[in-house]
């Protein structure tokens, strides 16, 4: 059986719950497999720490809640310092390049970081930083097909803003393929 947990954080307008939201439903309707979504936020709202967290499994899931995650996706450094202490060993670090400084003694196997917000301010709108995240971590986990998280990505966006979002989920997917090639990237 495989299962990966995945937790994803950061600060409430983020986009955090929407990503864990088009990672579960592609896994579950794209991607022929099954997915569960928990999400916390405080009551702020807009401005205050933020996670959500899915579980990605091959068969059903039975524990919904993410105990050790193997992926962590932080788009802010509060969110990184919360949760960096329930990272599975070995785990995978995927976060925004500008507003997260990993410690060189965390859990972490592996490190991913891309300039998603500086990416999303280029396309003309900060807003979309969370896809141009889901594209990179496409990249660089390999957890499913790039084409089940694309197509998520549009049949969960806002209706008029799908081009946007796809274009914002290409970016970060071709930043982190170039990473992951070790080519130059331009910003």
């Amino acid at each position: 059986m495989a299962t990966t947990e995945i937790r994803i954080t950061g600060f409430g307008g983020q986009g955090v719950i929407l990503c864990g939201h088009i990672i579960g439903k592609a896994a579950a309707i794209y991607n022929d497999q099954h997915a569960t979504l928990t999400q916390s936020f405080g009551p702020e709202a807009r401005g205050s720490a933020c996670s959500a967290q899915v579980v990605v499994s091959t068969e059903r899931v039975l524990y919904p809640y993410v105990t050790s995650p193997h992926i962590l996706l932080a788009m802010s450094n509060d969110g990184y310092n919360t949760h960096k202490r329930h990272m599975a060993e070995g785990s995978i670090l995927v976060c925004e390049k500008d507003l997260v400084k990993p410690d060189k003694r965390g859990k972490e196997g592996e490190v991913f970081a891309v300039p998603a917000t500086r990416i999303a301010e280029e396309l003309g709108r900060k807003i979309v930083l969370n896809i141009v995240m889901l594209g990179f971590f496409a990249a660089v986990t390999d957890l499913m097909p790039m084409e089940a998280l694309r197509q998520s990505v549009e049949s969960s966006v806002p209706t008029g803003t799908e081009e946007l979002n796809l274009k914002a989920f290409d970016r970060g997917y071709e930043y982190g393929v170039a990473l992951k090639e070790k080519t130059e990237i331009q910003v």
